[in-house]
Formats: C-alpha cells, sequence, structure tokens
C-alpha cells in the first residue's frame, strides 16, 4: 500500500512539474513578454526539477547517465533562441535524439536497453545484474535486447513525430496541456509492451533451456 501511495504521489508531482507549472508559467508571462520568452520561461520548470533530482539520488549509472543527456539536450533547446514554433520543435527533438541513441546502439550491436536493464537490476540486487551480464553473450538475448532497443527507439521517434504536428495544430496553451499527456501515453505503452515482451522472453528461454 505505501509503495502504490508512492508511486501515486510521484505521479502527481510529474503532473505538477511537467504541465501545471509549464501552463501558469506561460499563461502567467506571455502577456508581458510575448511567446517566445514565455515559452522559455515555462520550460524551465522540468529542467530545475530533473536536475535535482539527478542530483539527490547522485547515483552514476547508465540509467542515470542517460537521464543525465536527455536534460543536457533540453538546456541545449531551452537556451537557443529563435521563433516560438522553432523553439517548440526543438524541444521535441530532444526525444528524437535520444531515439537516434536507441537505433545508433542497435545498429553497432551495444543496444542499450541492455545497459539501462543491468543498472536497473544492479539497483535491485548485485545477483540480478550479474544474471544479466552472464547472458551477455547469449545469441537469443542479445535478439531480444537489440529487438526491445529497436521497439522504444521507432516509438521515441513516433512520438516525436506525434508532438512535432501538434506544434502545428494546437495553440500553445492547448499544446502544454496535451502534448505531456501524449508523451506520458506513448512512454506508458513503450513500457507496458516491454514488461509484457520481457516476461514473454524469459519464459521462451526457460523452455529452450529445459529442452
Amino acid at each position: 500500500m505505501n509503495a502504490v501511495r508512492k508511486q501515486g504521489g510521484g505521479f502527481l508531482v510529474e503532473i505538477v512539474v511537467n504541465v501545471a507549472l509549464p501552463y501558469a508559467v506561460y499563461s502567467l508571462l506571455q502577456p508581458h513578454y510575448g511567446d517566445v520568452r514565455a515559452l522559455l520561461a515555462s520550460s524551465a520548470p522540468p529542467i530545475v526539477w530533473s536536475l535535482a533530482e539527478f542530483a539527490r539520488k547522485r547515483r552514476v549509472d547508465a540509467v542515470s547517465l542517460f537521464v543525465l543527456l536527455g536534460i543536457a539536450l533540453s538546456l541545449v533547446a531551452f537556451l537557443g533562441g529563435g521563433s516560438v514554433k522553432f523553439l517548440q520543435l526543438r524541444e521535441n527533438l530532444v526525444t528524437g535524439a535520444i531515439g537516434l541513441v536507441f537505433l545508433g546502439s542497435a545498429a553497432i550491436g551495444k543496444p542499450i536497453i541492455y545497459q539501462l536493464a543491468v543498472a536497473g537490476a544492479a539497483r535491485q540486487s548485485s545477483a540480478a545484474a550479474d544474471e544479466l551480464r552472464n547472458l551477455k553473450d547469449n545469441v537469443n538475448f542479445r535478439r531480444t535486447m537489440t529487438f526491445m532497443t529497436l521497439v522504444w527507439g521507432f516509438g521515441l521517434l513516433a512520438a516525436t513525430a506525434i508532438a512535432c504536428v501538434l506544434v502545428f495544430t494546437l495553440s500553445i496553451k492547448t499544446y502544454l496541456l496535451v502534448s505531456p499527456f501524449v508523451g506520458y501515453g506513448i512512454m506508458g505503452l513503450l513500457a507496458l509492451w516491454t514488461v509484457w515482451f520481457s516476461r514473454r522472453a524469459r519464459r521462451r528461454g526457460r523452455v529452450r533451456a529445459s529442452s
């Protein structure tokens, strides 16, 4: 029950930081400073929150480095100039760039999903991480990791494409409200698919090992 409450509280914080605060900041500043400056300011809460969370956890592994990459790309988008539409597009290209990192890692035979899985397992126990490391050279396991990496890469690129369409079809205020939920929806689907596919792959692995 406590875990459920903690997850619910975390999701509420995410909504406040990534939806409510950006919308409020933009609405308050736009009449006085215009669209570009207000939109730039609305990007500050999620970036500051991400930096604070990274500093609080103080953990350097594949997951945290990947998060740091996202923060760095967001800062680049935040600091640049340009028109409102260009700024919105540039912020969405952060997701696209991360998607390309996934695809690139699969192309060179070092699927990033494997690194993230090991880092996630290590947070639970060293034994769980060692179990994944022992499977590194298994052909079927490598295929599974590569396929999952490709799915995430193309999924993130699809999220970028949808967000870019929303930029040109919605007003800025509506976009600030709708876009995060679209992003959460796609990420949620990818996460659910990952859980289902991982369990399916483990079942098949046990069947092969017993035959």
